[in-house]
């Protein structure tokens, strides 16, 4: 079976489950929208090109988890260095021959 035609069949099958709870008077009827389930009004009014308005409880939450994420940064950086500068000792590069570099002999023109 072909996904677009398994798609269509989902399709159907939602139309006609949305068909039966219009009958039945759960869902939106016809020419209605959808039924808004949350109470009051906005919470929090838009502005155009302003930052939110922040409460001191929201700064403190955000200044603690800021600092115990750059804690965990820095611990980690300090107990398993090998995380982020490799597990390997670097390559030292004045060892590397003018063949592994890429450059033609001097004599080759």
């Amino acid at each position: 079976m072909s996904v677009s035609v398994s798609m269509s069949r989902c399709g159907a099958l939602v139309w006609r489950g949305a068909r039966l709870l219009q009958r039945r008077g759960l869902g939106p009827g016809p020419g209605k929208g959808p039924v808004r389930r949350a109470g009051g009004g906005v919470h929090i009014e838009p502005q155009y090109r302003q930052y939110p308005e922040l409460t001191k409880s929201q700064v403190l939450q955000s200044e603690i988890l800021s600092g115990f994420m750059w804690f965990w940064i820095f611990w980690h950086l300090w107990h398993d260095p090998d995380a982020v500068t490799g597990h390997f000792p670097y390559p030292d590069p004045s060892k590397w021959t003018d063949e592994e570099l890429g450059i033609p002999a001097i004599d080759e023109e």
